[in-house]
């Protein structure tokens, strides 16, 4: 995975992705409505005529295929979506991990810098009592 991946590519803002589901929501209830329209207007009781009966298979033939499309678009577009959506949470479980990590590692540095400064301190303490010992050594 491209650790250099910039937040804007990432993720879309909200308002974005809210106004994109709205709008795929509008199309598949138009679908939805147009199909049942259509298979509801070949189910209606026709007037009984040979020349109708193959102008309604071929009706309900065509519904049909375009169930199918729709249904095979949808499903290429389910998938993608699907894809995007585990490679997301793949991503932010990586990002949660890092984040973890980055708090260990300031721990760490922190502790470090204690130590460090309580030694320095130590140091410091020693060095002035010497120092003051020799001082009083030479004025003796």
């Amino acid at each position: 995975m491209n650790a250099t991946i910039r937040s804007e590519e990432v993720e879309p803002s909200r308002v974005d992705v809210d106004s994109n589901l709205a709008a795929v929501s509008e199309v598949e209830a138009g679908i939805r409505d147009f199909v049942r329209n259509d298979i509801a207007y070949l189910r209606r009781p026709a007037v009984a005529s040979p020349e109708t009966a193959p102008v309604d298979a071929n009706a309900e033939a065509t519904v049909n295929n375009v169930n199918s499309l729709i249904q095979r678009v949808a499903g290429t577009s389910l998938a993608e979506i699907e894809k995007l959506i585990s490679e997301l949470e793949s991503l932010r479980d990586l990002l949660h991990a890092e984040g973890q990590r980055v708090q260990r590692e300031i721990s760490g540095y922190a502790q470090l810098s204690q130590a460090a400064m309580k030694s320095t301190r130590m140091i410091a303490d020693n060095v002035t009592q010497w120092k003051r010992a020799a001082d009083g050594l030479r004025n003796s």
